[in-house]
């Protein structure tokens, strides 16, 4: 039954990491629901993995020629160092903060009031005429990438989503959406990688067989959905804008509410 849930919560972490809905935030509500206790909460963080790996594939030969271009290439070294810089805020936070993230924020409640009111939040947002200075991740300037990084922070409160935190910046800091859904996906990339690692070295003398099974299987799981979403998700954000998205976190906040408010 645990690997059944393990496989269901790791297609919904694939299925989430990269949209604006929060992935922790529908794993931690579904977990809920479910039954689904994983050991110090680390399944939530490592299943991550699995999503990690997805858009590495997704990505390579874009990481490949950047990674070529660095020893001749200014270009791509500002580019690199924009993201680690947009990276920074977020893993100084992680760091200090990760006992009280998971002590205390990791709550259904919680997970529900940020997901109905981000939803909100995303609806103004993608309403409003924004004058679109910035339409190529590479093009990013530091103060920039500084801002959008302090945005990112806001993700540290389940239910805020990452991506929805770090696109919200890039708009309002001069990007299109469909470029400011593109640098979400790159800052994941160090973003999730360092949480993986942290909490890994936080937990692993903790994590019994039964949880290595289910962190496998839910890894499997996230990443071919993981696949699917991020293939696709740029040209939908291009064509439909975040509304569908913002309309979903408030749907599924409020279904969460009624859900907890009849099981307490």
């Amino acid at each position: 039954m645990d690997i059944l849930k393990a496989l269901i919560l790791g297609a919904v972490e694939g299925l989430t990491e990269f949209l604006p809905v929060s992935s922790t935030g529908h794993l931690l509500l579904v977990g809920h629901f479910l039954g689904f206790e994983s050991t110090g909460k680390s399944f939530e963080v490592l299943v991550q993995l699995g999503a990690i790996l997805a858009i590495l594939l997704v990505y390579f030969n874009k990481l490949l020629a950047i990674a070529k271009g660095l020893p001749s290439d200014p270009k791509a070294r500002r580019f690199v160092l924009c993201v680690l810089v947009a990276f920074l805020p977020a893993a100084i936070i992680g760091a200090f903060a990760h006992s009280f993230i998971k002590g205390v924020l990791f709550n259904p409640w919680i997970v529900c009031t940020m997901l109905v009111s981000g939803g909100l939040v995303l609806l103004a947002v993608d309403d409003m005429k924004f004058k679109n200075t910035h339409k190529d991740v590479m093009d990013f300037s530091l103060p920039m990438c500084v801002k959008i990084g302090l945005w990112q922070c806001l993700a540290m409160v389940p239910g805020v989503s990452r991506s929805g935190a770090t696109i919200v910046g890039a708009m309002l800091s001069g990007a299109d959406k469909r470029t400011a859904a593109e640098f979400s996906f790159w800052l994941a990339m160090p973003t999730m990688a360092g949480a993986f690692t942290y909490d890994l070295m936080k937990n692993y003398k903790i994590l019994t067989a039964d949880d290595l099974a289910s962190i496998g299987v839910g890894f499997v799981a996230a990443f071919f959905a993981a696949l699917i979403v991020v293939r696709g998700f740029l040209g939908f954000v291009a064509a439909r804008g975040f509304a569908p998205f913002a309309w979903w976190r408030i749907i599924v906040g409020s279904v969460g509410f009624v859900g907890l408010w009849l099981t307490s």
